[in-house]
């Protein structure tokens, strides 16, 4: 039975507390098989002014946005062509490659390549996994595809994977694998 106690300055909001326990639960049960529910996890708040570092009182951080609600929000506001909306979830060098290995660096030239592959798409999601790392957050989206290709012709069930890389609450990269050219033949 696994009990991990963690420290944090006071001042972090209930949700960002929240993930953090379940991420840290979801690490501690990876490693050691341990089930979530005979997981424990503590949070000790102390107050910013009982706490100093290099001899001085130190602030608690902002936290990260939820990179899972990020990814979801950028694929919004792209399934609905918000192009405006979706550019503020991304950060001046973002990179995506598409299937066939089309690599953009703008939402435009998505915008215009996607134009001989399908009308429109909807996007369902079965699951959005997101895995932490020291330098970047990776967020896993799986799910099915439903939409139009140029003649008109319907497709569904299309099956999807999207890896999204999130730096500084911004992404900055995006990797795209599906089975739409599947149906396309």
């Amino acid at each position: 039975m696994p009990m991990l106690q963690v420290n944090l300055l006071s001042g972090y909001s209930d949700a960002l507390k929240g993930r953090l326990s379940k991420a840290l639960t979801a690490v501690i049960g990876g490693i050691t098989k341990a089930k979530p529910e005979a997981i424990s996890v503590w949070i000790n708040e102390f107050n910013s002014e009982d706490y100093s570092r290099g001899g001085e009182i130190r602030k608690p951080g902002s936290g990260t946005k939820d990179p899972s609600l990020l990814v979801q929000s950028y694929l919004t506001a792209m399934e609905q062509r918000q192009l405006d909306t979706a550019q503020s979830y991304l950060s001046d060098n973002f990179v995506m490659t598409f299937p066939g290995s089309a690599e953009f660096s703008s939402l435009n030239q998505l915008v215009e390549w996607s134009q001989s592959r399908y009308r429109f798409v909807q996007k369902t999601l079965d699951s959005v996994t997101v895995a932490y790392e020291m330098e970047a957050i990776q967020v896993f989206v799986i799910g099915t595809l439903a939409g139009e290709l140029p003649d008109g012709s319907a497709f569904k069930n299309v099956r999807f994977i999207d890896r999204f890389e999130v730096r500084d609450d911004v992404l900055v990269r995006q990797d795209v694998w599906n089975d739409l050219a599947e149906i396309r033949r």
